[in-house]
């Protein structure tokens, strides 16, 4: 499956953006899609995935705040952001796994989209 990532920007803090991941080659249905950010520095890590039946989970920095969606005509996953806050400052990246349920790991997603720049400004 082939995902481009869209919809990073700069914003001041409490703003809100929605990101896009576009998906060809395989349906968004088909298994758990998720985005992942990376600051500066940092490890990748997780912030929310949505299986195949539409099951979401979220990181504990952004529920609440994030939320994560899917189109399945358009094969494309969202994920919503508000009250965006200097700590979301990250690249952002969508990715999807064959597994059905349960994807949480890095090393679970097979498929990773170039990623969007989000950069939060106090």
């Amino acid at each position: 499956v082939q995902l481009q990532a869209s919809g990073g920007g700069l914003v001041q803090a409490g703003s809100s953006l929605r990101l896009s991941c576009a998906a060809s080659g395989r349906t968004v249905s088909s298994g758990v899609v998720g985005w992942f950010r990376q600051a500066p520095g940092k490890e990748r890590e997780l912030v929310a995935t949505v299986s195949w039946v539409g099951d979401r989970t979220y990181a504990d920095s952004v529920k609440g705040r994030f939320t994560i969606s899917r189109d399945i005509p358009k094969n494309t996953v969202y994920l919503q952001m508000y009250n965006l806050q200097p700590e979301d400052t990250a690249v952002y990246y969508c990715a999807a796994s064959r597994l059905r349920v349960g994807a949480t790991s890095v090393a679970e997603f097979g498929s990773w989209g170039q990623g969007t720049l989000v950069t939060v400004s106090s």
